[in-house]
C-alpha cells in the first residue's frame, strides 16, 4: 500500500481534531503543541507568528468556532513548516480528558 501524501495526511488530522465534538485540547496541551511549533516569533505589532493559543483570558472569551479555527491554523502551520509529524503524532497521544469538547462545559 502506498504511504498516503501530505495533503491527505493533513486531511486525515484536520478531521479527527474535530471528531466526536472536539474543539480543541485542553489550556495547558494546547500550549504544549504551540510550543511544538518551528519558528515562533514576534510580529511588529507586539502579537505572535503563529498566533498564541487562545487560553488565560482569551479561554472564556472565544468560541468554539474561533477555537477550532486556531487549532487548524497550527496544524496547517505545521504541515507548512515540516513539523506535522510531531503535531501529528502529538494530537493522538492526547487522552479523552486532554480535549475541550462540545457541550462538556
Amino acid at each position: 500500500m502506498p504511504d498516503k501524501s501530505k495533503d491527505e495526511r493533513l486531511a486525515m488530522l484536520l478531521a479527527y481534531v474535530t471528531e466526536h465534538g472536539k474543539i480543541c485540547p485542553q489550556p495547558q496541551r494546547w500550549n504544549e503543541l504551540w510550543q511544538l511549533l518551528p519558528n515562533r516569533q514576534r510580529n511588529s505589532n507586539g502579537g505572535w507568528n503563529p498566533p498564541l493559543p487562545l487560553i488565560l483570558g482569551a479561554w472564556h472569551i472565544a468560541t468554539g468556532i474561533e477555537k477550532t479555527q486556531r487549532l487548524r491554523e497550527y496544524i496547517e502551520y505545521a504541515h507548512q513548516n515540516g513539523a506535522f509529524d510531531e503535531v501529528d503524532s502529538f494530537l493522538r497521544r492526547l487522552r479523552e480528558s486532554d480535549w475541550y469538547v462540545a457541550g462538556k462545559d
